[in-house]
């Protein structure tokens, strides 16, 4: 899995890109086939970041999520957890994708 950290309107220290990238290395658990993570921090309005998280997945469409926060850290964690209930709700579906059809039992013959 290749992991991407970039900035605009500014930079970060090379202890809060490893922060980074140590937490959105954990969304692998959740989900084997991710191949790549691209994280971008604006800093736009330095007292109020926002963070644009990318995850690729195989044959799978990218799982995407921004928020805007006035703490990096919190942000980066809302922006893991929608990722996470992204991934959640797409391997339910994979998983059981005749979770919602009827089953019709056949009646009994009578005698």
């Amino acid at each position: 899995m290749q992991i991407n950290v970039s900035t605009r309107h500014g930079s970060i220290s090379e202890a809060t890109e490893a922060k980074i990238i140590s937490k959105v290395e954990k969304l692998g658990r959740y989900f084997e086939r991710l191949t790549q993570i691209e994280v971008t921090v604006d800093l736009e309005r330095p007292d109020e970041p926002s963070i644009d998280l990318n995850v690729s997945a195989e044959h799978k469409h990218d799982f995407i999520a921004n928020y805007r926060s006035d703490e990096l850290f919190g942000c980066l964690d809302q922006v893991i957890h929608k990722v996470e209930q992204q991934i959640k709700k797409y391997k339910e579906k994979v998983q059981s994708p005749h979770k919602h059809s009827k089953i019709v039992l056949p009646e009994p013959v009578s005698e």
